[in-house]
């Protein structure tokens, strides 16, 4: 089980992975929306990012074969790894700030991801950050439901010993959002390149505009 408190209440801080902790998603996106422009799908990237940001792959290429009217080509979630996986070599970033938050953190901290370990993995590793979350990621791979269900950050307080009710989790998605509400948990809307009123309207309890701002807010805010 996890020690007292932190500050603020909460006995765990759940990170969204993808635009939270590394600034992926103008990477992947413009990447998926390429692949869909290959299938006669032609979306804006705005458009991509509503439609498909922080789901599973599992979830968009059901979407995919909706739009379609038949499957996405075998191999298309391997391409898009794969794609991505290179772009993320020379153009990853991790979010401005969150090195920060995280040296300074007090309170338990761990990852629940839409993506693959695999993927968490690559993007934390290449950006030196993976080794402050070893042993604590965890993704939507090892639950019924991604999401917007609520299933990964309740598997998440689980396994690291923390009260739902006790648990702040930091996302950048109206889906993230929803399903860490779902849960039970305190959100913190991280609107960096989501637009406020999408993540005002999944239910944040707060919302952010940069990475500075979550330590005060952490200490100010009060669990659930």
């Amino acid at each position: 089980m996890l020690g007292g408190c932190g500050p603020a209440g909460f006995d765990l801080v759940i990170f969204d992975c993808d635009g939270v902790l590394v600034d992926s998603e103008p990477i992947s996106n413009r990447i998926l929306n390429q692949m869909l422009s290959e299938l006669g799908l032609s979306f804006s990237l705005e458009e991509v990012l509503e439609r498909f940001m922080g789901r599973s792959m599992q979830h968009c290429l059901q979407l995919i074969e909706q739009l379609r009217g038949v499957p996405a080509p075998i191999g298309f979630a391997a391409d898009y790894h794969r794609r991505t996986a290179n772009a993320f070599e020379h153009e990853l970033t991790e979010v401005a700030g969150i090195r920060t938050v995280l040296e300074t953190l007090a309170i338990p901290c761990c990852v629940a991801s839409s993506g693959e370990h695999a993927k968490m993995r690559t993007t934390l590793g290449l950006l030196g950050l993976l080794p402050r979350f070893e042993g604590r990621l965890f993704s939507v791979t090892e639950v019924a439901h991604g999401k917007p269900a609520p299933d990964v950050f309740l598997h998440a307080a689980q396994r690291c010993g923390a009260r739902s009710e006790a648990c702040l989790v930091v996302e950048d998605s109206p889906a993230g959002v929803t399903a860490g509400v779902a849960a039970g948990m305190t959100v913190y809307g991280f609107a960096q390149r989501t637009p406020r009123a999408r993540l005002q309207a999944a239910g944040a309890h707060r919302i952010f505009t940069a990475m500075s701002e979550l330590p005060s807010l952490i200490a100010l805010g009060t669990a659930r």
